[in-house]
């Protein structure tokens, strides 16, 4: 056992573990590892989805034979989930028949939708200079206290009642006050009513307080419920990660926790696999669409670190957050000048939307 990591030894090969149910109940703890090294013929290593404490040298695991599924379908509405979609919101378990595995391939290049349509915010500064192309990836860039998780609410208050389709959160490494808080305003603005079926938001939640493991899987556990409902009910889904950076900190973490080579700036070496695995599945099929809406921490304001600037390969729009603006007191503390956009072309948005947006930077 080395931190988060655990390895286990078995006559042949595994590929998730839980803990052996003939165990006394106070050693059940190991509830979900899935393998990611094969270090020997009979060895594996498996990074911990919850904590490690407890766990004694010998003691026995099963193979469940299958990668983790969580519950997916209209149930997850309204409700919060952790990364292995166990309810954590003391309502009940999520009484759904349908369960999906998280880690899957993205969609063939046939299946993809090549049209381009503006997705109305209602945040003039955004809709104006830097517009979200449906189906698009958004990052909102900024370092810490400029407002990211602010925008975030507000995107989600806006979208979810003008728009009408549902809406799922990712919490991924974020401040687990700020998940209560994000939780109860929607409760309070009615995207989430706990009184009936109509809520128009799945949360799921992967929160500082978590393993390294945990935090590098909660974005595909979000992405899973989104998918169903792109994939199943032909929706315009739009996904919200709070925060991109904290996904890639955790896999920092689990790779050095299982001996790999740090890149640059101390990094995983798969920092660019694992990113683009991700972020290929976030895309818009003939079905429906997944609009992606990610808050991406930049550690010291440094927009040239390998995190950020891995991430900026996959974005079709940027909204970048300046601390300068928001000394000034304006919020949002948008950058007219940094914030860009694949759309903003004569073509999509029209030549006086064009002309106006480019007057003002």
């Amino acid at each position: 056992l080395v931190g988060r990591v655990a390895a286990a030894s078995a006559s042949g090969a595994l590929r998730g573990l839980t803990p052996s149910a003939s165990l006394p109940p106070g050693q059940l703890l190991l509830r979900a590892a899935p393998t990611v090294v094969h270090p020997g013929e009979s060895t594996v290593r498996t990074i911990a989805m919850d904590g490690t404490e407890g766990l004694v040298r010998g003691q026995k695991v099963l193979d469940s034979g299958a990668p983790i599924k969580i519950p997916v379908g209209p149930e997850t509405l309204g409700r919060i989930m952790n990364v292995i979609g166990e309810p954590i919101d003391e309502r009940g378990p999520i009484k759904t028949k349908q369960f999906a595995p998280i880690h899957a391939e993205a969609p063939e290049f046939m299946e993809m939708s090549v049209e381009q349509e503006i997705l109305v915010t209602g945040i003039k500064v955004v809709d104006l200079l830097a517009p979200y192309a449906k189906g698009g990836k958004i990052g909102l860039f900024g370092g810490a206290g400029v407002g990211k998780t602010v925008l975030i609410m507000e995107l989600i208050n806006n979208v979810a009642k003008a728009h009408g389709g549902y809406s799922v959160f990712a919490g991924v490494g974020e401040r687990t006050r700020e998940g209560n808080d994000l939780y109860h305003e929607m409760i309070e603005s009615g995207v989430i009513n706990l009184k009936d079926a109509t809520s128009k938001v799945a949360l799921v939640y992967g929160q500082m307080n978590e393993p390294p493991g945990a935090r590098a899987r909660v974005a595909l556990t979000g992405l899973t419920v989104a998918e169903y409902f792109r994939d199943q009910e032909g929706q315009d889904v739009l996904l919200f990660i709070d925060n991109i950076f904290r996904f890639t900190q955790a896999g920092s973490e689990v790779s050095a926790l299982l001996g790999r080579i740090p890149s640059a700036v101390g990094y995983q070496p798969t920092l660019a696999t694992d990113m683009g695995t991700m972020q290929e599945r976030i895309t818009t099929t003939k079905k429906g669409s997944i609009t992606s809406v990610q808050a991406i921490y930049v550690p010291a304001d440094d927009l040239t670190d390998p995190a950020p600037a891995t991430t900026f390969a996959h974005l079709d729009a940027t909204t970048v957050l300046s601390r300068a603006i928001a000394e000034l007191g304006i919020y949002p503390a948008v950058d007219p000048l940094d914030s860009t956009s694949r759309i903003m072309d004569p073509n999509i948005v029209g030549s006086e939307h064009y002309d106006v947006a480019r007057g003002v930077q």
